[in-house]
């Protein structure tokens, strides 16, 4: 017996294959955020488009279509692709709309899309041998895959909301040019999704800022005395550590991922193994000077977070420190007063002790007294001399038996 899973992992190798042609063609590529069931709507109604049924868990899926298109999806954590391969015609303007079907889905998920990119392919033959003839302005370049295709784009959205780009392929077989591809397309997918942590990182800086006064006011109550003790400075404390835990859980993931996908960007650039096409600026470098920062600034963010709430905890440590020193401090105080109350009570018993053995000792000789008046009266007197030595002992006798036994009860 195998382990259940290893078929399914083993296969992980061939996951996610590239959409692999030939001939001049356009890659319409479109990625939702993949929440509220958006992916499983698509597959539904990819599904009837094709007229087969949806597999369960599948992650991707590739149909073939009339005319020679090829759609493909696939299934991320965050996020839903469709890539339709259109092979190009002559007619075909530079440009195209998505075909009706694809259009259809697209804008029923308008709100859910984060990327639509349109990418054609051309071969050295058919290019147009001038990116104006695209509507390029001023378009970035680069020689990829070991020079065997030049790759152009001046990444501005068309009036659609659409990136597009441009793949001129000198020498690439079926398999590299899909590959490439696929490549650039992830590029953008993933720079869109690394790019959603930005206005989040945004309005965590006021955020932040605000925090950070904060805490710069309670350090400096905690440096000062204060008559009425920590506590109110530990609530405002625990009330500031609350709101940054609360941010930081809101943040955290975003910002996570963000560090993910923009790997994955970086590399997916390097990947392309570029070179310069004349004097033009390389692909990578237009797009490593412009998302780079935004990753850098996401990252910053969540380090400051980070540090924010270190300093906190700090605070919150030496103020709880200080608050176990003045604890401490009372109950020294406490002990002391209780060693000085026992210690009245103890002299307290002492004399008490004292005043019984006296009172104790009254008692008896006043009964040895009463005694020996008793033996008088009955004729029977007794000299002072042999009473002493008769009850003397007797009396101190029993004085030590009361005052040994109060010792032990004291003792014990």
């Amino acid at each position: 017996m195998m382990h259940p899973l290893r078929e399914q992992l083993h296969n992980e190798l061939h996951a996610r294959p590239s959409i692999y042609f030939a001939g001049p063609a356009h890659l319409h590529h479109y990625a939702f955020l993949d929440t509220d069931g958006v992916g499983d709507g698509i597959v539904r109604r990819l599904c009837e488009l094709a007229g087969a049924s949806p597999t369960p868990g599948a992650v991707q899926g590739i149909l073939t279509l009339d005319g020679g298109q090829v759609l493909k999806w696939e299934r991320h954590t965050e996020f839903f692709t469709l890539t339709l391969m259109v092979p190009l015609a002559g007619e075909d303007p530079v440009w195209p709309s998505p075909p009706p079907r694809l259009a259809e889905i697209a804008e029923t998920h308008r709100d859910a899309l984060i990327n639509a990119t349109l990418l054609r392919v051309e071969t050295e033959a058919s290019w147009a041998g001038d990116t104006a003839h695209y509507g390029f302005r001023d378009p970035a370049g680069s020689r990829v895959a070991g020079g065997d295709a030049t790759v152009w784009s001046d990444f501005r959205l068309d009036a659609a909301g659409v990136n597009r780009l441009l793949v001129v392929n000198q020498a690439l077989n079926d398999f590299r040019l899909g590959r490439i591809a696929r490549r650039l397309l992830e590029i953008e997918t993933y720079r869109m999704m690394a790019s959603l942590a930005l206005p989040l990182a945004k309005s965590l800086g006021g955020e932040l800022a605000g925090y950070e006064a904060e805490l710069g006011e309670l350090s400096d109550r905690n440096a000062e005395d204060h008559p009425e003790g920590p506590r109110p400075l530990l609530a405002a404390i625990a009330s500031l550590s609350a709101r940054l835990e609360r941010s930081g859980a809101r943040s955290r993931h975003r910002f996570a991922a963000t560090e993910a996908y923009a790997r994955i960007v970086f590399a997916r650039v390097e990947e392309l193994r570029e070179t310069r096409v004349g004097d033009c600026q390389r692909l990578g470098v237009f797009l490593m000077r412009r998302f780079q920062p935004t990753v850098r600034y996401c990252a910053a963010v969540d380090r400051r977070q980070e540090r924010l709430a270190e300093n906190v905890s700090r605070l919150n440590d030496l103020l709880r420190t200080r608050a176990q020193v003045e604890i401490e401090e009372q109950n020294v105080e406490m002990l002391r007063s209780l060693n000085e109350r026992t210690s009245s009570q103890l002299k307290i018993q002492k004399a008490v002790e004292g005043l019984s053995i006296i009172v104790i000792s009254y008692y008896i000789f006043s009964l040895i007294e009463l005694a020996l008046g008793s033996l008088e009266a009955l004729g029977m007197p007794i000299a002072p001399r042999r009473a002493a030595l008769l009850f003397g002992p007797l009396a101190v006798l029993i004085i030590g038996l009361l005052g040994w036994r109060i010792w032990r009860v004291k003792n014990h």
